[in-house]
């Protein structure tokens, strides 16, 4: 099966313009694409996923991709799919973001060589001259099929702002002026983004002619993917330091049933051979997929050592792995009173709740337990023998807990 071919059977395509084209293109390992990412957190996530692994799918093919830094339009942001009008971030911010990204990506994604380039479109649109842009690029736009856009369609009802507005020739020029500075050829974007996308082949099109290649792809269920990075908790990041490798192999751990298969297809590289079979799965064997799901995952995302200690930490859970790599709060001396700590201080210092008061609740609510033993008793008290050696492990909710012991 060719590329082409396997990012359909991957269920990752919705729609193209000019197929036959791009197959043969991208197949033929001669495409030059380009996908954006705008610097509005010092972190990539989860829902950036897709686009991710695309990249590295469509390299590994022979292909070239040119990962776009938003450092201009991040300065007015994206109505695309939000009702509400983003912050906007000062150039520091947005450069230190940039930054961020940088080394993200490399994880996925090989620059040396020349292989693929990460380039920002602030070196471009921030120097526009506005007139200049009005001659170029206005007479190419009608504002009446502007507005028919989903994006704007939206943002109607509540108003939209002139700065708003222009996003869609901003990100138009952007595939224009990558198209002329490194014959990017094709851009890939989500299915909210389908407006803006067509914008751009369109004016390439019309300012250099029929004969200029510019094509267009948008990825499938790119909404559902932005939905992945949220939890309710807030976001899943691809920094460690921001979610950890054990807290992002127990998000792909838990996902829904209905999503496994759809991730293992969409986001891991594992043969559609070896993920068809697991098409059958029920009960156990589905627990077993979202485990392959979570390792793959995490050992892409932060190597292959880390996911083995998280995929360990996960099973101690479970009681049918190692302790030892599950995460752990250490507690000292100073934390005890008379040779113990109660549990809503002890759920505080694991970082479990953010107060006594939410540990409070917790426990009478019944959702904490220790070692597997649920605890309803708000006066319960953990003894310093019990912390020692291997600690005890206290989970609050179905999703979060950690091992606790003595320093």
């Amino acid at each position: 099966m060719q590329v082409y071919e396997e990012l359909q059977a991957r269920g990752l395509l919705a729609q193209v313009t000019d197929e036959k084209e791009i197959r043969e293109m991208i197949n033929a390992g001669k495409a030059t694409f380009y996908i954006g990412f705008d610097p509005t957190a010092d972190s990539l996530h989860v829902g950036h996923f897709m686009a991710l692994c695309l990249m590295k799918r469509l390299q590994m093919a022979g292909n070239k991709p040119i990962a776009l830094l938003g450092g201009g339009t991040g300065m007015i942001g994206d109505p695309s799919g939000r009702t509400d009008m983003r912050q906007m971030m000062t150039k520091e911010t947005i450069q230190h973001n940039c930054e961020c990204f940088k080394k993200q990506m490399s994880r996925f994604i090989d620059f040396s060589d020349g292989r693929a380039l990460m380039v920002n479109n602030a070196d471009w649109l921030l120097d526009l001259n506005y007139v200049e842009l009005l001659r170029e690029v206005g007479p190419h736009f009608s504002v009446n099929r502007m507005l028919t856009a989903e994006c704007y369609k939206q943002r109607m009802e509540r108003g939209l702002s002139f700065l708003e507005f222009n996003y869609m020739i901003m990100q138009s020029y952007d595939f224009y002026a990558l198209f002329q500075r490194y014959g990017c050829n094709m851009q890939f974007g989500g299915d909210d983004q389908w407006s803006n996308m067509l914008g751009g082949t369109e004016l390439i099109r019309r300012k250099l002619g029929k004969d200029a290649y510019a094509m267009t792809i948008t990825l499938l269920l790119n909404s559902e993917g932005k939905k992945m990075g949220k939890t309710q908790s807030g976001a899943v990041w691809l920094d460690p330091n921001k979610t950890t490798p054990f807290d992002f192999y127990q998000y792909w751990r838990n996902v829904a049933d209905a999503d496994v298969m759809k991730c293992l297809r969409m986001l891991t590289f594992l043969p559609l051979e070896q993920i068809d079979e697991m098409d059958h799965w029920e009960g156990s064997q589905l627990n077993q997929a979202k485990e392959i799901l979570a390792y793959e995952l995490t050992n892409l995302v932060h190597g292959e050592e880390e996911a083995k200690k998280a995929q360990e930490g996960a099973r101690a859970l479970f009681g049918t792995g190692n302790a030892a790599e599950m995460p752990t709060a250490q507690l000292t001396q100073e934390d005890l009173t008379d040779g113990g700590i109660d549990l809503i201080g002890a759920l505080v210092k694991a970082e479990l709740v953010a107060s006594r008061s939410e540990g409070r609740r917790a426990i009478e609510q019944g959702g904490v337990s220790v070692d597997g033993e649920k605890i309803t008793d708000i006066k319960y008290v953990l003894a310093k023998d019990e912390l020692s050696g291997e600690g005890v492990v206290i989970k609050r909710g179905k999703k979060k807990f950690k091992k606790v012991c003595m320093k």
